[in-house]
């Protein structure tokens, strides 16, 4: 059971809301799935069910739950406020999103990437290889590897050494985040080789090379996108 100090009411929640929020990324309680009822939460958390259902209204604000009635309460994003600080996750038309993310990452992340193969320092380098590695050990064990995985693309990012550039990395963090809820482990092996691919280049500094690895990297997930997003509209239309 968790435990808290005795705190004031309206800080009670907002730490409940964080607590819950980190169950559900360490968990980790995937997209699609069922969290734990409102007796079980106020168990686990040690309070009571008034501040649970107030940490539940909350994160279902800001488009982390959807309570089916009848059902159950459902994750329906793992997005929280910072790692979505300009509220896209809250869009309804998910592939649409990741889609128009996906355009915005190719216009971005391959000059970063070429930017990066030629003025990071070598210890970033290094952080990066080292992010690359501990990404691909998470993904193969089975682990939510999405933190470390955004570490890595975050780190590839300031490398580059442009100022502006660091203010869009929330942009970049979204458009992972939103690959991850909708895709799940659907491209390990490809995600694991141009990982590599870019690093190997970034490590040689090839920018060419980082550039092409980078494109790669993101075409595949973009495939990927496009073919889930088929099968989606072909579902639909066998319900209709």
């Amino acid at each position: 059971m968790y435990r808290f100090e005795k705190l004031d009411k309206k800080l009670l929640g907002v730490q409940i809301e964080d607590e819950l929020m980190n169950f559900i990324l360490q968990e980790p309680v995937e997209v699609g799935q069922k969290i734990p009822n409102e007796f079980n939460l106020a168990e686990m958390f040690g309070v009571g069910r008034s501040t649970i259902r107030e940490a539940v209204k909350s994160l279902v604000s800001k488009g982390i739950l959807e309570v089916k009635r009848g059902s159950g309460t459902y994750v329906i994003s793992t997005n929280s406020l910072n790692d979505d600080p300009l509220g896209l996750s809250k869009l309804q038309n998910k592939y649409k999103l990741a889609l128009e993310l996906f355009d915005v990452r190719l216009m971005l992340e391959p000059e970063i990437a070429s930017l990066t193969a030629k003025y990071a320092s070598e210890e970033e380098l290094k952080q990066i290889k080292k992010l690359c590695d501990e990404t691909e050990q998470l993904y193969i064990n089975g682990k939510n590897h999405i933190p470390k995985d955004i570490e890595f693309h975050t780190c590839i990012a300031k490398g580059s050494k442009n100022r502006v550039i660091e203010t869009l990395i929330p942009i970049i963090n979204t458009a992972v985040m939103t690959f991850a809820d909708m895709t799940h482990r659907a491209l390990m092996k490809e995600t694991i080789e141009t990982h590599r691919a870019i690093v190997n280049a970034l490590l040689d500094r090839d920018h060419m090379g980082a550039k092409c690895a980078m494109v790669m990297h993101l075409t595949y997930n973009r495939q990927m996108l496009i073919k889930q997003s088929k099968e989606s509209d072909k579902q639909e239309d066998n319900d209709n």
